[in-house]
């Protein structure tokens, strides 16, 4: 059984977030969900993601998707959705755009001449919050502004000062896990947009294992409603990350958001165990 490491929102290897994926090209069903988190595990990324075809009469989707981190199964995720597509693109088993059925409700992906894959996924919806005790402590920085991004997503989004200062991030993260379901997205507009990118952001997750994800699709779909309202335009680029990055192209189409990045296989190797 292939599984393939696929590095995305990047365009060279070694860049943006890598995620596991493995296909089950002949099966009309996943394995059992501890054989699946078992290999999230021994992957060790921030998600591992699974797919297999589904009968042409079973709704609109043309794949069954699903993700787990190292330690849970979750309802959204971007980046291994990008390098699940890029895998169906590259290897020949699909073309043009691929519809997904996953947890959150159908995803669909279209992959473009240039390589570039993108993702239609639901807008997440901001409400302001006041923000929670303990918050600037858990960040070890001062707050501008707090979000609660909705239950699909699960994260605080946090504005801070600038850039400099998101960049500079050394957080609790024991006391960030405590703050929400998932965890904290943190952001501040580009010091210098000529470089190529709008907005920063970071992202961790404790609670789903994942000490810092590199670079997060969903935490975009708050990004994108965020810094649109912020900045005035629907179209816009954020680049994520601190030791790893990657940029993502949003485009805010009301109840749903575009994300738009590379991806590049970087191992495609073998499993030897079996489901």
């Amino acid at each position: 059984m292939r599984i393939r490491i696929v590095d995305a929102f990047a365009s060279r290897p070694f860049d943006g977030n890598p995620a596991g994926v493995v296909l089950f090209p002949g099966a009309d069903r996943f394995p059992d969900d501890d054989w699946l988190q078992q290999v999230a595990a021994e992957v060790n990324l921030s998600e591992t993601a699974y797919a297999h075809p589904l009968p042409d009469d079973q709704g609109s989707a043309a794949w069954a998707l699903r993700w787990f981190t190292p330690t849970t199964e979750v309802d959204m995720c971007g980046h291994a959705t990008l390098a699940t597509a890029h895998v169906l693109h590259t290897t020949g088993a699909a073309t043009g755009t691929v519809r997904f059925a996953a947890r959150c409700g159908t995803l669909v992906t279209t992959a473009h001449e240039d390589g570039t894959i993108t993702l239609d996924f639901p807008t997440a919806p901001l409400t302001g919050t006041e923000a929670p005790s303990g918050l600037e402590a858990a960040l070890g920085v001062p707050v501008r502004s707090v979000r609660d991004t909705g239950p699909q997503v699960g994260d605080l989004l946090v504005e801070v000062a600038d850039e400099r200062t998101v960049r500079a991030l050394t957080p609790d993260l024991e006391a960030v896990a405590a703050l929400s379901r998932r965890g904290v997205i943190v952001t501040a507009a580009a010091d210098d947009p000529a470089l190529g990118y709008d907005f920063v952001s970071r992202c961790f997750f404790p609670n789903y294992g994942i000490d810092e994800d590199p670079v997060t699709g969903s935490a975009h779909t708050a990004l994108a409603p965020f810094w649109s309202e912020r900045l005035g335009r629907t179209r816009l680029t954020g680049l994520q990350g601190a030791a790893r990055s990657g940029l993502v192209r949003t485009e805010l189409r009301g109840e749903r958001t575009l994300l738009t990045g590379g991806a590049v296989t970087v191992i495609d190797g073998e499993l030897l165990t079996a489901p």
